[in-house]
């Protein structure tokens, strides 16, 4: 992916915060209405169906786990009818598209449209938002927050550790965190993935840790506690049933895990996101 394709951030200053919210259609007749956008951007995550939405004649499908970004003065409308919910943010920057040094750090690179690595974590950050306008309300700790999120995008789009990785590594690695994710919702051990790859544990593992910078089985635990996390900011399911849902025989081991890999109990991480902006 060239330069040329994303929107380029100068972050000398936070992004200003607009508006942010949940959007769930009500029917699978639901189309996007038309609308000019403003001097605001407009990132779109999409978490469940296909979002159908066109910017002038580019007509965009926005399935679960990607996201699309519109500039200032984009023609929005929907161009077929689809069930989906998304969240999505407005934001204005002052120094967008400006030119900046070559591999600037204050600078960032975002794609107008991909697939997300890991789409819980930039879900997490938008719900902490909302939390924290509820909450609090303070248009400085909104930029930074709504900052972040671009940052997390960026790191999610680019991440420098992959072009150090041979092919083959790299898609073995591809292939372990793929099937992770299919099967995250069980009890999956890395004996198991090393049983259906068809290599040594210790081998895969070293592998994987040497291109992920962790060791598989923490990565697994990991990806549990983000699913975990989402699941808590995002429905009012009991800490019992979200612990099965993870694959976990013992809540008392999943409460255990999760305090020690996020730092609070999931009951306090639930309180810390409760502020949900959802509309219809």
């Amino acid at each position: 992916m060239s330069s040329s394709d994303c929107f380029s951030f100068y972050l000398e200053k936070p992004i200003r915060y607009m508006k942010t919210g949940k959007f769930e259609s009500p029917d699978p007749e639901w189309v996007h209405l038309e609308r000019w956008l403003a001097d605001d951007f407009e990132l779109m995550v999409v978490t469940s169906g296909v979002l159908y939405i066109a910017s002038g004649e580019t007509q965009y499908e926005v399935a679960a786990g990607e996201y699309v970004l519109f500039p200032p003065h984009s023609h929005q409308y929907g161009w077929k009818p689809s069930s989906c919910a998304f969240y999505w943010l407005h934001f204005i920057s002052d120094c967008a598209n400006e030119a900046a040094p070559p591999e600037d750090p204050q600078t960032i690179l975002i794609p107008q449209s991909a697939r997300l690595p890991n789409t819980d974590r930039l879900v997490i950050l938008m719900k902490q938002t909302q939390d924290s306008i509820r909450r609090y309300n303070s248009p400085l700790q909104n930029n930074y927050l709504t900052t972040s999120i671009l940052c997390e995008l960026n790191c999610q789009c680019f991440n420098p550790q992959r072009s150090k990785v041979d092919i083959k590594k790299q898609q073995i690695y591809n292939d372990i965190v793929d099937y992770v994710h299919w099967y995250l919702h069980t009890d999956i051990k890395v004996q198991d993935i090393a049983r259906h790859f068809g290599y040594n544990e210790k081998y895969l593992s070293h592998l994987f840790s040497n291109v992920a910078g962790l060791p598989l089985k923490q990565y697994i635990l990991q990806q549990k506690m983000e699913q975990a996390k989402f699941l808590l900011s995002d429905t009012n399911d009991s800490v019992q049933k979200i612990s099965e849902k993870m694959g976990f025989g013992d809540s008392r081991n999943f409460m255990k895990i999760f305090k020690k890999l996020v730092g609070m109990t999931p009951t306090d991480y639930r309180n810390s996101t409760f502020h949900r902006i959802v509309n219809h």
